[in-house]
């Protein structure tokens, strides 16, 4: 028992240390668009850690033996980051950062933004993989990486708000609603796409007929 203990400690502790390496280099890309570049896509960074019970409760879905090795396996959100972008163009240009970091591997990409869910849910999701430098060991480790709109990170609060406050079911009225929402959203992260474009256009010296 105390055995088992220490494995889920340190499985914790690994995905903690993970999760300050990824922070720490999104943070040096925020500061350096800050104060050095003209224009920053990065607009909010938040992280969290996924608790024991809560990965014992995905291992139970999934149909996986409580162990910290299955953890490791098949729990690839223990240690996970949201990071919001004021357009959607930026948000493929955040990935792009993350995977030419050196010591970053891209494992898996899953993009709701070209292919929303039924829901009109939109995220783009990735899952990389870092080193974790221990004292003994190098132990490489997943984190799952969530990068949206500000748009986009507004619809998915209401949604989530909406799914626990009816247990999961949300009423087909409220169901279309939502959706009709997403259709907007979209509509309004097209529009300010479009006007970036056109800021980007005039600033590079262009002028309209």
């Amino acid at each position: 028992m105390e055995q088992e203990m220490g494995e889920w400690k340190r499985l914790m502790l690994i995905h903690k240390f993970a999760l300050d390496e990824v922070n720490t280099k999104l943070n040096i890309l925020n500061e350096e668009f800050q104060h050095i570049h003209q224009y920053n896509p990065i607009e909010h960074i938040k992280s969290r850690l996924k608790n024991q019970h809560g990965i014992i409760q995905k291992l139970n879905r999934k149909g996986y033996a409580l162990t910290t090795e299955n953890a490791r396996r098949h729990v690839h959100d223990i240690a996970g980051i949201r990071i919001t972008c004021s357009f959607a163009s930026d948000i493929y240009h955040v990935l792009q950062m993350l995977n030419q970091q050196r010591d970053i591997q891209l494992a898996h990409v899953k993009d709701y933004i070209k292919h929303p869910k039924p829901n009109g849910y939109q995220s783009l999701y990735a899952i990389i993989e870092i080193p974790v430098f221990m004292a003994a060991s190098t132990e490489k480790t997943m984190v799952e990486v969530q990068i949206r709109t500000a748009a986009m990170d507004f619809w998915a609060g209401l949604e989530h708000k909406l799914f626990y406050k009816f247990d999961g079911v949300i009423p087909p009225r409220l169901q279309r609603e939502l959706k009709s929402a997403a259709d907007t959203m979209t509509a309004l992260d097209q529009k300010m796409e479009a006007i970036k474009q056109e800021m980007d256009f005039v600033k590079n010296g262009g002028t309209f007929i």
